[in-house]
């Protein structure tokens, strides 16, 4: 079964600036790297209102609608022109069509491709370049649709503040996040393990400057898989950003496309054994339009059932953030 890949040309109207990092050539470039891959192509749809409503309040999501079709400036790092408002739903909406396509047997593998971002986006706080969190929204329509446990992983080198906070005190959502630390937006710290009920389901991984793909790569495997086995998710989720490539401007990793590989093929295996193969990506950040071409592509191919090349081993200070995240998980996990 071919990956199915979930975007929309309106997604390019949103323009957050004059040389705003997140600009519409990142899907444009995206887009020109896929020329060619095997996948399923399907235009998005708008999200529908009680989809937002279930991450995001009544207050909040008025106050987006209000702004559609105008320009405005949120904060320093977040605004919007006339078509943000429709370029977001459309993401919100791309990311739940990828949902139900899993769910309904039409895909076992998907991307949503989308713009603006999400995982910033707190349930009343648009921040971070983001409107609507496009993975809390689709977590929450797996759950609608009676899947009893998601899993989110988010590889974005900017801690997910925003679905950290929309499921932190949930254990029907389990949010894994490896970042690079400190960043923005400083949050993502390793005592952050979330709340009542979802103690020990939020599990952050901050991560020094200048990482790459064996330290992710064995992060990975000794932390995130061991939680995986025994939370055994129906659906897998990734917040899939690509600025931790060693060319991004806003980072400061080292991760290669290759590298990327290796990650989408390890929690494509974690679907594969605990999800019945249901693997959504859903776009994040990755400024570099190379580094995220060539990280899309090689994620896609994955996807597609292509072979991920082999990891090198974990740096030293990579073991020394893989054995704080080891310590920080285990009060919760046997890992």
């Amino acid at each position: 079964m071919k990956p199915l890949l979930i975007t929309h040309a309106v997604m390019l109207e949103h323009v957050a600036g004059p040389a705003h990092p997140e600009r519409p050539d990142r899907l444009r470039a995206a887009e020109l790297a896929l020329e060619g891959a095997a996948v399923e192509r399907r235009a998005a749809l708008p999200v529908a209102r009680e989809a937002l409503l279930r991450v995001h309040p009544e207050r909040y999501v008025a106050a987006m609608e209000g702004l559609d079709g105008r320009a405005a400036q949120i904060d320093p790092d977040t605004a919007t022109s006339p078509g943000s408002i429709g370029a977001a739903r459309l993401g919100a909406g791309a990311a739940v069509q990828l949902v139900d396509a899993l769910l309904d047997g039409e895909a076992q593998r998907g991307f949503a491709l989308v713009r603006p971002p999400g995982h910033h986006a707190e349930p009343g706080v648009a921040m971070g370049f983001c409107l609507f969190n496009n993975v809390a929204v689709a977590a929450e329509q797996a759950r609608a649709r009676g899947v009893e446990r998601v899993l989110i992983v988010d590889w974005d080198v900017h801690h997910g503040n925003g679905t950290q906070a929309a499921f932190v005190g949930r254990d029907d959502v389990l949010f894994f996040s490896a970042h690079q630390s400190p960043l923005y937006p400083g949050t993502g710290l390793l005592h952050e393990v979330g709340t009542g009920a979802g103690a020990g389901f939020t599990l952050n991984a901050p991560m020094a400057p200048g990482l790459g793909d064996g330290d992710y790569a064995a992060l990975f495997a000794d932390v995130l898989r061991p939680v995986a086995e025994a939370f055994r998710p129906g659906l897998v989720l990734v917040s899939a950003g690509f600025d931790a490539h060693r060319d991004d401007p806003l980072g400061g990793m080292a991760l290669s496309e290759e590298g990327f590989a290796v990650l989408c093929a390890m929690v494509a295996q974690i679907a594969d054994e605990y999800a019945g193969g249901r693997l959504g990506l859903v776009l994040e950040g990755g400024y570099d339009l190379v580094g995220l071409a060539r990280s899309v592509r090689a994620c896609v191919d994955v996807l597609g059932g292509s072979t991920a090349p082999k990891a090198g081993s974990p740096s030293r200070r990579g073991v020394a953030a893989i054995e704080a995240a080891k310590a920080a998980a285990g009060a919760f996990w046997a890992v």
